[in-house]
């Protein structure tokens, strides 16, 4: 299949004088988004070749911590139901979805 479009994503990192992240932004014109601030980025990349995930965790320093349970929380959730669209395996999806409930209980969520 011949590649028709190609889509860009772009972060921006603003770093201080010892490279530690103050600000994060994001364009994805595709998806209408122009300069979006955030304060934390999780990116997974799959590596065919090494059969390995390659990954960059990034966040501001001023990201509360109360922030950061949340975004865990709701990027837990997301891999559940991520993993059952691309598996379809149900039970293992359903597994996953209740380690996010016991994660968010544990976390008073």
């Amino acid at each position: 299949m011949a590649i028709v479009h190609e889509s860009e994503i772009k972060f921006k990192v603003g770093l201080d004088e010892n490279r530690v992240p103050e600000a994060i932004s994001w364009d994805a014109e595709d998806g209408g988004i122009a300069d979006a601030a955030s304060k934390a980025i999780m990116l997974s990349v799959w590596d065919h070749k090494q059969k390995d995930t390659l990954r960059m965790d990034l966040w501001t320093k001023d990201m509360p911590v109360d922030e950061m349970k949340q975004f865990f929380h709701q990027t837990l959730v997301s891999m559940a139901n991520t993993f059952e669209r691309a598996t379809d395996d149900q039970k293992m999806s359903a597994t996953m979805r209740d380690f996010c409930d016991y994660f968010a209980e544990k976390l008073e969520l």
